[in-house]
């Protein structure tokens, strides 16, 4: 009980946020017989994002969870990358990944990882407004919006773009690309026939993407240019700036935007930590820490923000499990002063094995980013040295494999 005479729950681990990294984190803890709590602010599992793109590094740490052999099954295996570019009428084929990319639709992924949890692990609408650490024991408390208080033994952070735990650690603000994201879902019930590819379509300053899921579904999206504010959260709206960006496209582009639903379309900014930033960013306070789009939001350009977050909840159970041991033994048995030591040991090393992970796909996101976002031609060029000098080989980011659990 606090001083204002508030009942404080204590519990081990306490996860905020049930999205991709959040579950991928509780899941992997869960594999080494270490309980955790998930706080989420929702009153369901929040399944937007429409869809994710999973390469062969992320598949690695899928099969580690126990769900990559069933998560498959809901997706295609994607060839080749496409780009195609209406101006000059070239076309160039890459490879997209070292071994295995596929497309999964997000709710596949987050249900998955959320039944193979405990019950009772994910506690909806627990919404944070404020954090703090406890003046005596130096545990982080965490003050929710219905009044209750939580004490946590370790805390992290899976709370996303806008995540009050990096705030707690006075992570540098995000930044904007000159880019917005629209993404959308088409569903064709006689199927679609494209082949396995994902491919990009370019025209002036518009780049449209399609991807099969499966033999039923195309994940699309477009890069445009920034917008007005006010059709962010209007459905119609988005799709009526998603007809208009592409016209002067092939039939078959505009067919698939005019045929997707209203409720599989999204419209966002694309939001990033510079490389910089994540270099000399203090990932850790006391037991608290943070993982996935709260330590590393990196723009869609490589496809590798999914990934990198299944990467993430991988080494983070994998460092805590050594210290603290399995089934949390350390958390159990012990005083505070060793638990916080153990912890404190767990969290340095799971953020000195992703530092330089992350600053490099942190690095080669941005240089993409600015890419696709400049149409001046001296920085294009200027853009792509860098890039072939830093990153020769640019699909060398899949081949990455984050180790047993």
């Amino acid at each position: 009980m606090d001083a204002d005479g508030i009942e404080i729950e204590e519990i081990d681990i306490v996860i905020v946020g049930a999205g991709i990294c959040g579950l991928a984190t509780s899941l992997a803890l869960h594999r080494k017989g270490i309980q955790s709590v998930v706080l989420e602010r929702s009153e369901t599992l929040r399944t937007s994002g429409i869809a994710i793109g999973i390469l062969t590094n992320g598949w690695r740490a899928l099969d580690q969870l126990g769900i990559g052999s069933k998560l498959r099954q809901t997706a295609l295996p994607l060839q080749v990358a496409r780009d195609i570019w209406l101006d000059t009428h070239k076309q160039q084929a890459s490879p997209l990944s070292t071994g295995e990319a596929r497309c999964v639709k997000r709710s596949d992924l987050i249900q998955m990882l959320a039944e193979d949890l405990p019950i009772g692990t994910i506690r909806f609408g627990r919404r944070i407004v404020s954090l703090k650490l406890d003046p005596l024991t130096c545990y982080p408390i965490l003050q929710l919006l219905d009044g209750r208080k939580v004490k946590a033994k370790v805390l992290i952070g899976c709370d996303g773009v806008n995540s009050v735990v990096a705030e707690f650690l006075k992570l540098k603000p995000k930044k904007l690309f000159p880019k917005c994201g629209i993404r959308g879902l088409t569903i064709y019930p006689n199927g679609h026939g494209r082949a396995s590819e994902f491919v990009r379509t370019h025209r002036d300053d518009i780049v449209c993407g399609r991807i099969p899921n499966n033999e039923n579904l195309l994940f699309w999206f477009l890069l445009v240019p920034p917008t007005d504010a006010n059709i962010f959260n209007d459905q119609e709206l988005i799709k009526q700036m998603a007809l208009d960006k592409t016209n002067g496209f092939p039939n078959e582009i505009a067919k698939m935007v005019e045929d997707c639903d209203t409720s599989y379309l999204s419209l966002t900014h694309l939001r990033y930590r510079t490389p910089w930033d994540v270099l000399l960013g203090r990932f850790r306070n006391g037991t608290v820490t943070v993982a996935g789009d709260a330590m590393h939001v990196m723009g869609p350009f490589l496809g590798q923000g999914g990934s990198a977050a299944l990467e993430d909840a991988i080494v983070l159970a994998r460092c805590l499990a050594q210290k603290i041991g399995v089934e949390g033994g350390v958390l159990e048995r012990n005083g505070r002063e060793i638990i916080q030591k153990k912890a404190g040991e767990a969290i340095d090393a799971y953020v000195e094995e992703r530092r330089m992970r992350l600053v490099r796909l942190s690095a080669q996101t941005y240089l993409t980013g600015l890419l696709f976002g400049t149409s001046l031609k001296p920085l294009k060029l200027l853009i792509l040295a860098l890039i072939v000098l830093l990153f020769g080989d640019r699909i060398r980011h899949t081949r990455y494999d984050c180790g047993r659990l």
